[in-house]
């Protein structure tokens, strides 16, 4: 039961951290773009390593579920520490970035 609690979560984490990185790689690409998308550029640049670290922290979660009980232990904290920082990461970046339509 714990093994699935905790590859469910690993999961979940990774999830995050992936909707995180890809916003981040949209957000770049429509600066890129644009005239004047030079300080969004900035930003992401700023940002990918807080992304690249959740992602690694996400996999890493994922990894430890194929170990024992106490693997799937540290698997939850890590997959829910790194989905939590991801997604409170991202919300961030939406709100900043968001358009007025």
């Amino acid at each position: 039961m714990v093994h699935a609690i905790a590859v469910i979560i690993a999961l979940a984490g990774l999830l995050a951290a992936l909707a995180h990185g890809g916003y981040l790689l949209m957000l770049s690409s429509a600066a890129g773009r644009r005239a004047g998308g030079e300080p969004a550029a900035q930003y992401v640049r700023g940002r990918l390593p807080l992304a690249g670290g959740t992602l690694a922290v996400a996999l890493l979660a994922l990894l430890l579920t194929s170990g024992g009980a106490f693997a799937d232990v540290l698997a939850v904290v890590a997959g829910a520490g790194s989905g939590a920082l991801a997604y409170r990461a991202l919300q961030g970046t939406r709100e900043r970035y968001r358009s007025g339509g």
